[in-house]
């Protein structure tokens, strides 16, 4: 694959063996590396715990992940599970009172968010049975189409909050870190962070191809990448 400027990007064991290198050899670095969950693993998932996955990031975006943290269990109390049906009809009144209470994060923008990604979610669920499977046989090599529904029906889940999410409910995906977007760069794949849809399509033919000569799944050559670069 070749760069706008002609620069044409290293085969993915030339990368690997940068990053192995900088993590105490391949054997050490092996050990690091995470894989996805299966499709069945995805779909077996409940949607109130998409919902949950969805919603922790939302909080954490611009804001203490540690905080966040630790105020978890009131807040999925405080949130009845994230049920989606019952998030779905989630009240103006309702969200009022969560505005009033300390053991909850209170921003409305955020709060209301839960409910409309309850009802994106039942949307989901109504076309496909649940909405664990639609992130269950979404294909990788089309990660971005995935990001593209997210930011485009759901509620602020645009951008690293989007990847943050699918990253930590286990499908397979790719995030444009600080290290991982320097290896782009490096790379040719991109001039600068990828932010149209046209870098977004030159990141993801990238990462296709990448799989494709290693036979990992995006995960894992995403966190190459990112090891690839100096700290």
């Amino acid at each position: 694959m070749q760069a706008d400027d002609g620069v044409t990007m290293r085969d993915f064991d030339a990368i690997y063996d940068i990053a192995a290198d900088r993590k105490g050899g391949a054997d050490a670095f092996e050990a690091t590396l995470s894989r996805p969950r299966t499709s069945d693993e995805l779909a077996a998932i409940p949607d109130d715990r998409w919902l949950s996955q969805m919603s922790k990031c939302i909080f954490q975006a611009g804001f203490n992940w540690k905080v966040v943290e630790n105020k978890w269990p009131d807040i999925e109390e405080a949130f009845h599970g994230f049920d989606i049906g019952r998030a779905g009809f989630m009240t103006d009144e309702e969200i009022g009172e969560h505005l009033s209470n300390p053991k909850v994060i209170r921003h409305g923008k955020k709060i209301a968010a839960i409910r409309d990604n309850a009802r994106f979610l039942a949307e989901l669920a109504k076309e496909k049975g649940s909405a664990a499977r639609v992130f269950a046989e979404w294909p990788a090599q089309d990660y971005v189409g995935l990001l593209a529904l997210l930011k485009k029906r759901a509620n602020r889940l645009g951008g690293n909050s989007a990847m943050y999410f699918l990253r930590f409910m286990g499908v397979d995906s790719f995030v444009l870190s600080r290290d991982v977007v320097a290896a782009l760069i490096r790379e040719g794949v991109v001039d600068k962070a990828p932010s149209s849809k046209r870098d977004m399509e030159r990141v993801q033919d990238a990462f296709n191809t990448w799989c494709a000569q290693s036979g990992r799944p995006m995960m894992q050559v995403s966190r190459v990448l990112a090891c690839s670069i100096d700290a």
